[in-house]
């Protein structure tokens, strides 16, 4: 039991983000506006995908009484600060924007919507804070949360000017700003990023000291 509940709490919310992408996907198939290139070209779909999978990984281990190595422990890190900023972004940046001219008369189904951008993340990072072992993640290895992103930030922007097609407006430089007001969000949400590892990082120093005592 010890070990079962941890397993199944990773494991629901592993098939609820992967749930809601079939969801989403389903229905915008079913309306005609399903373009895979697109859809899966956000860093939420993205981000969710990749948090689906660790999870899964560290369920099925964790029933196993396996330990975590070092560096699944720096992508749990990372899985949180995604799952995190994707629901921070989301909702100061993103809810209730007007649907693109590709979209129009098309309505999101809420419930998944709702799932991978709020409830999700929450769970996440709960998750990761309550249940994640005590792994020396120093200050260096922190930087690495980092690395999927820029690889997102470099393939995105490169598309964009290729295409016209950007999945968020704070990354297009061709808006009211151009590239200065582009490099401003992104330098901005970058720096977020690493302090939200430097918070979850906290968090589990005290949530140990707190378990010892």
């Amino acid at each position: 039991m010890q070990r079962a509940l941890p397993a199944l709490l990773r494991f629901f919310i592993c098939v609820s983000l992967i749930g809601s992408i079939v969801w989403q996907v389903s229905d915008r198939i079913s309306h005609d506006v399903f373009r895979p290139g697109e859809y899966f070209a956000f860093f939420t779909i993205q981000s969710s995908m990749i948090a689906a999978v660790t999870l899964a990984v560290v369920g099925w281990s964790s029933l196993k009484g396996k330990e975590e190595t070092r560096l699944l422990a720096v992508v749990r890190l990372s899985v949180a600060c995604y799952a995190t900023l994707t629901g921070i972004v989301y909702n100061l940046l993103l809810r209730g924007l007007p649907a693109p001219a590709a979209d129009a008369g098309y309505n999101w189904p809420v419930i998944p919507n709702e799932i991978l951008h709020c409830w999700a993340p929450i769970l996440i990072a709960i998750e990761f804070v309550w249940l994640a072992p005590t792994l020396q993640l120093n200050l260096r290895l922190a930087f690495w949360v980092w690395a999927f992103p820029f690889a997102w930030l470099g393939f995105s922007v490169a598309r964009g000017l290729a295409t016209g097609w950007w999945p968020y407006w704070f990354i297009n430089p061709t808006r009211p700003g151009g590239v200065s007001g582009m490099l401003t969000f992104i330098f901005g949400i970058m720096a977020f990023l690493y302090v939200l590892a430097m918070v979850f990082l906290g968090l589990k120093k005290l949530r140990n000291i707190a378990s010892r005592a």
